[in-house]
C-alpha cells in the first residue's frame, strides 16, 4: 500500500532502516487508534442527552421561562448544562497531566488499560444518577480515565507505527472520535423518544463496551519498543519491534532500526533528562524543547478554537434553538459528514504532508464559518437561512475533519524527543482539555436566548479564531512527513518551520559500536553492517 510518490525524504539513508509494512504489522498499529471511540462517544453522547424531554423533567427546574426548550416548564439551568458538558474536560485535562508520568512509569500499554479501568467507575456513577451532582462527578472520574487513554494513546500510535504511514494511523485516531460521536448520536436518535430513564442510561451504558474492547485488545498487543529502550530492555524491545514490523528479532531491518532508537536516545540523555522541568529548557531556539512544548499546546488549543466542539457538544440544542426542526437528525447528519470526511486525511497527510494541511484547512473553515454568521444574522429563522446553515456547517465540518482534526494530533505524537516524549504529549493533550472545558463551559452563556443570545452570530467568534489558527500554522507549524521520530528531532534542531519541507536526512546516530551491542543484547549472531 502506497500513500506518496517517493521524495527526497524517501530515498537513500531514509529508506534503507525500516521494514516494509505488512497487512498484520498495519492492523496492529491501526487498533490502538480504537480509543478514540471511547473518547468520541463520551464526548458526544451528551449533546443528545441535554436535548431529550425526560432528561430536562428529571433533571430540570419547574417553572422555566424558555418555551422554545422547556418540556413541559421544566429545564435545567443554564449553568448546569454549561458544569454537566464541561466538567468531563476538567477531569480529562488532570488525566492527561497525571497519564505523562504513569506512560512512563508503567509503560504506554498498560496506562491506556488503566484508564479504561478508571473510565468504567466514572460510566458506573452516570449510569446511577438522578440528579445533576451524581452525573458531574461521573463524568469527572470518566474524565480522569479519559485523560490517561487520549495523551498516551497518541504517543503508543506514533512510537510503534512505521514511518511511512505514521500519519495515516494516527489520522485513524480521529477518525475513530468521529465514529464515536456519530455513533453516540444515532444512539441518542434512538432513544431520545423514551419517556423513562433509558433515554438517558442507554447512551452512558454502551461506554462499557467500547472501554472493554479497548483495554482487552491492548492486553494482546506488544508494548512500545522506544518505552523499552527507555528502560533499558533491549532484548524486549527487539521482540516488540520484531511483531510490529512482522519481522524476526534478528533480520536486518530489526536491529538497524534498534540501533538506530538506542544511539538516538543515548544521544538525547547527554543533554536532557525525564523531568518536568526539562521540558520547558532549551528556550526558543528551534530544536528547543520549550518551543517544542509552546508548539504542541499551542496546537491542541487552537484545535479547540476552530470552534467544532460547539457544533459536537451543543449542536442539537443549537439546531433547537434557531428554530430548526428535526434537529436530532441534522445532528446525526453532521456526525455522518464528520466520519465520512476524516479518511480523506490518510491519503493527505502523506501525500501533501501535516503542514499544509492546517494552513488550508483553516483558511477553509473560516470561510464557511463567516458565511454561516453572516447569513444566520441576516435572514434569522428562515427557511433559506436554514439550508444555508446546515449545508456550510457541513463545509465547515468537512474541513475541520479532513485537516485539524487528524493533523494536531499527528504533530503532537512527532515534535518531542524520547527523554520526555510522554510528558510533552500530556502537556499538549492537557491544554486541547483544558480549552475544551473553558469553551464547553463559557459557550452555553454566549449563545442562550436568556445570556448572550449570540446564536449563529457566534461563527463570527469561530471564524475570527480560525484566522489566527491559519496564522499559527505558516508560522509554527513544521513538516515532519516521512520522518523518523528521531529524524523529527534532528530536523528541529537545524531548520525552521517555513524551510522544513526541504530539510533531508544526512546521518544517523547509530555507529559500529551500538549495532554490536544491540546483537550482543538481543542473542543475534549474524550482525548487521553498520551504515555510517
Amino acid at each position: 500500500m502506497k500513500f506518496s510518490p517517493k521524495s527526497n525524504r524517501d530515498q537513500g539513508l531514509n529508506a534503507r532502516v525500516e521494514a516494509p509494512v505488512t497487512v498484520k504489522a498495519y492492523l496492529l498499529c491501526a487498533f490502538a487508534a480504537f480509543g478514540g471511540i471511547l473518547f468520541g462517544y463520551d464526548s458526544g453522547y451528551i449533546s443528545g442527552v441535554l436535548a431529550m424531554d425526560y432528561f430536562k423533567q428529571e433533571f430540570g427546574h419547574p417553572g422555566s421561562t424558555d418555551t422554545t426548550n422547556a418540556y413541559n416548564g421544566y429545564l435545567y439551568h443554564t449553568w448546569e448544562k454549561s458544569l454537566i458538558t464541561s466538567i468531563l474536560s476538567a477531569g480529562t485535562f488532570f488525566g492527561a497531566l497525571f497519564a505523562g508520568s504513569v506512560s512512563d512509569w508503567i509503560g504506554r500499554r498498560d496506562t491506556v488499560i488503566a484508564g479504561c479501568g478508571i473510565f468504567s467507575v466514572g460510566v458506573i456513577l452516570q449510569v446511577a444518577s438522578t440528579e445533576v451532582g451524581l452525573l458531574v462527578a461521573g463524568r469527572i472520574i470518566a474524565g480522569l480515565g479519559v485523560g490517561f487513554v487520549s495523551a498516551t494513546i497518541i504517543m503508543y500510535m506514533s512510537e510503534i507505527a512505521p514511518k511511512a504511514v505514521r500519519g495515516a494511523i494516527v489520522s485513524g485516531y480521529q477518525f475513530a472520535i468521529t465514529i464515536g460521536l456519530l455513533l453516540a448520536s444515532c444512539v441518542a436518535q434512538g432513544t431520545h423518544n423514551r419517556m423513562d430513564s433509558g433515554s438517558y442510561r442507554i447512551p452512558i451504558a454502551i461506554q462499557f463496551l467500547w472501554a472493554i474492547i479497548l483495554a482487552g485488545g491492548l492486553a494482546l498487543l506488544p508494548e512500545s519498543p522506544r518505552y523499552y529502550v527507555k528502560k533499558d530492555r533491549i532484548e524486549a524491545a527487539a521482540k516488540s519491534l520484531a511483531t510490529l514490523r512482522g519481522q524476526p528479532a534478528d533480520s536486518e531491518y530489526v536491529q538497524a532500526e534498534l540501533a538506530e532508537l538506542i544511539a538516538n536516545y543515548r544521544h538525547e540523555m547527554e543533554f536532557m533528562k525525564t523531568s518536568w522541568a526539562d521540558c520547558f529548557s532549551g528556550g526558543w531556539s528551534p530544536g528547543g524543547n520549550l518551543r517544542r512544548v509552546v508548539l504542541g499546546t499551542a496546537m491542541q488549543c487552537f484545535q479547540q478554537f476552530t470552534g467544532i466542539n460547539f457544533i459536537m457538544y451543543y449542536g442539537t440544542t443549537f439546531f433547537q434553538q434557531v428554530g430548526m426542526d428535526n434537529s436530532f437528525l441534522y445532528s446525526v447528519i453532521t456526525n455522518v459528514v464528520n466520519v465520512v470526511s476524516t479518511p480523506v486525511s490518510f491519503w493527505t497527510i502523506e501525500k501533501f504532508g501535516r503542514r499544509p494541511l492546517l494552513i488550508w484547512g483553516a483558511v477553509g473553515m473560516l470561510f464557511a464559518e463567516f458565511i454561516v454568521a453572516i447569513v444566520g444574522t441576516a435572514a434569522p429563522g428562515s427557511n433559506a437561512a436554514g439550508i444555508v446553515l446546515i449545508v456550510f456547517v457541513c463545509i465547515y465540518i468537512f474541513f475541520f475533519a479532513s485537516t485539524w482534526g487528524p493533523a494536531a494530533w499527528v504533530v503532537i505524537g512527532e515534535v518531542y524527543p524520547l527523554p520526555i516524549r510522554a510528558k510533552g504529549v500530556a502537556l499538549a493533550t492537557a491544554s486541547n482539555w483544558l480549552w475544551n472545558f473553558v469553551l464547553g463551559y463559557v459557550t452555553p452563556y454566549m449563545v442562550d436566548a436568556d445570556q448572550g443570545n449570540l446564536g449563529p452570530k457566534v461563527f463570527f467568534v469561530w471564524g475570527s479564531t480560525c484566522t489566527l489558527c491559519a496564522l499559527f500554522a505558516y508560522f509554527m507549524v513544521p513538516e515532519t512527513k516521512g520522518l523518523s521520530l528521531e529524524q523529527v528531532d534532528q530536523m528541529l534542531q537545524e531548520t525552521t518551520p517555513q524551510n522544513s519541507s526541504k530539510w533531508v536526512p544526512h546521518d544517523r546516530f547509530a555507529d559500529e559500536k551500538t549495532i554490536q551491542d544491540v546483537a550482543k543484547a538481543t542473542g543475534v549472531t549474524r550482525v548487521v553492517e553498520a551504515e555510517v
